[in-house]
């Protein structure tokens, strides 16, 4: 029509209609000129406000491990690393999800996540540096090493040393390390001297492991289980293991003539945690000893459920884990024995207006 309009004369009605033609495309000019001011307008404010004209990006991880290794479907998981063994005390592989029971204070629970593989641990090892244990520490730092060389390539380790005082081996810039030099180099630096603070290592190793970012963590305690110069109370560091994840083994090395030692220290913290105490009879076992624990650490299961007990009390509740599966025989299976319930957090009290 419009180019017709223009080839033949109009006449003096088409001349109007001419005219409001031509209005039109003047008026569709003006506003395509118009929209594109405002298309360059909204380039620039994207290129001048990007946190307002676009979503924020979530910066990367700065671990590639942090996601795959984290147990995320549920805050409210209580997560077991239960170690299953048959009668002569070796590992049993392939069960699966209902090979196992749950109860927590006698309750059954549902399991809601189950898994058996070898996944990266977070774990510190804890050494008596004090004056008794001098003449035990090459064999200490060799049970060090043949743990670390052990290890998965992807765990996280850290060291603590202590007599009466307690630090960490590693530079305050690397709170870890997968380097089984790293670690020797940590536990040598110090020379052994001085009394034992046991307990005030057990807690410093324990406050350490929250830093990881590995699903399971795990703390090895080489000592003769002796303190006499801790500020905490044994009681205390039993409810601090209670109230971590953490899974404690421990290695007692003293002599039997060793005024200090205390074995019972050890077992107690071992068995809160479904973890193992172990006693050799002599420094030479330590080695075999740091391979054992290692082999047990990658063959555990991993089992987590949310507990049917809602309450927010923060009371102890117990745990037992049971496991079989015909014609394995009877199993003992080793979890830890409990945990402490969240606390219900209270409301800040109202603020109250200021009297004129």
């Amino acid at each position: 029509m419009k180019e017709q309009s223009t080839s033949v004369r109009p006449s003096k009605s088409g001349a109007a209609l001419c005219r409001v033609a031509t209005d039109d495309l003047r008026t569709r000019k003006e506003s395509t000129s118009t929209n594109r001011c405002l298309v360059s307008l909204f380039v620039l404010l994207i290129a001048l406000l990007p946190s307002v004209a676009r979503p924020q990006e979530s910066s990367p991880s700065q671990n590639p491990y942090d996601d795959q290794y984290t147990i995320r479907e549920n805050v409210d998981f209580v997560v077991l690393h239960p170690t299953v063994q048959d009668r002569r005390g070796n590992p049993v592989s392939g069960l699966g999800k209902d090979d196992f029971q749950v109860y927590e204070d006698g309750d059954l629970q549902q399991i809601k996540y189950f898994s058996h593989e070898d996944i990266p641990v977070t774990v510190g090892l804890v050494v008596d540096n004090s004056g008794s244990m001098g003449p035990k520490r090459p064999e200490v730092i060799a049970f060090a090493l043949a743990f670390a060389r052990s290890s998965n390539p992807e765990d996280q380790m850290f060291a603590v040393t202590f007599n009466e005082n307690v630090s960490f081996g590693l530079p305050a810039s690397t709170p870890f390390t997968d380097k089984a030099d790293h670690l020797e180099i940590a536990l040598s630096r110090i020379a052994a001297d001085g009394m034992t603070a046991l307990y005030d290592a057990v807690a410093a190793g324990l406050e350490h492991l929250k830093k990881g970012n590995r699903d399971k963590k795990v703390l090895i305690v080489v000592s003769d289980g002796g303190d006499n110069a801790s500020k905490l109370k044994l009681a205390q560091i039993m409810t601090l293991a209670g109230q971590s994840d953490a899974i404690i083994y421990a290695v007692g090395v003293f002599d039997e003539n060793d005024p200090d030692r205390n074995p019972r220290v050890l077992r107690r913290l071992a068995r809160a945690t479904g973890g193992e105490a172990f006693l050799p009879g002599s420094v030479r076992e330590v080695v075999p000893i740091s391979q054992q624990i290692a082999r047990d650490i990658r063959n555990q299961y991993t089992v987590a459920y949310v507990s049917a007990n809602k309450k927010q009390d923060g009371t102890y509740r117990g745990i037992q884990v049971k496991a079989g599966l015909p014609g394995r025989g009877r199993l003992s299976v080793r979890a830890r024995a409990g945990y402490y319930a969240p606390v219900k957090s209270q409301p800040m009290p109202a603020a109250r207006a200021p009297r004129p």
